[in-house]
């Protein structure tokens, strides 16, 4: 069993930074940053191999967000910069149970989730 937390969102305005972080308790693997905005699917934003060597983002996120690791403190980032409105969401981390060698974008993939942590960008 991986317990995650994820922190680190809160209200910020159009332009501005955020990194948000998700530690866990357990081993981990592949993983993950998806989100959700209401009334909306969950969506996939960031992924990472075990080793953070390969990565692999969603098209609209590319060269703003940067998704990394340190599997010294089992913790997960995601470093968002230049935000939009549309970045509002509750973001979520993941983790594979097994060690799929390369990035995942399928959600089913993933095993453990976090709670979420709430980002909103205004304008």
């Amino acid at each position: 069993q991986v317990a995650l937390v994820e922190s680190g969102g809160r209200l910020v305005q159009v332009g501005g930074s955020l990194r948000l972080s998700c530690v866990a308790s357990g081993r981990t693997f592949s993983m993950v940053w998806f989100r959700q905005s209401p009334g909306k699917e969950r969506e996939f934003v960031a992924a990472i191999s075990s080793l953070g060597g390969r990565v692999d983002y969603k098209e609209s996120v590319k060269g703003r967000f940067t998704i990394s690791r340190d599997n010294a403190t089992n913790t997960l980032y995601l470093q968002m910069n230049n935000l939009k409105p549309e970045d509002t969401a509750v973001y979520y981390c993941g983790t594979t149970d097994w060690d799929t060698t390369v990035p995942v974008i399928a959600r089913i993939i993933y095993k453990y989730w976090g709670q979420g942590t709430q980002v909103t960008v205004s304008s």
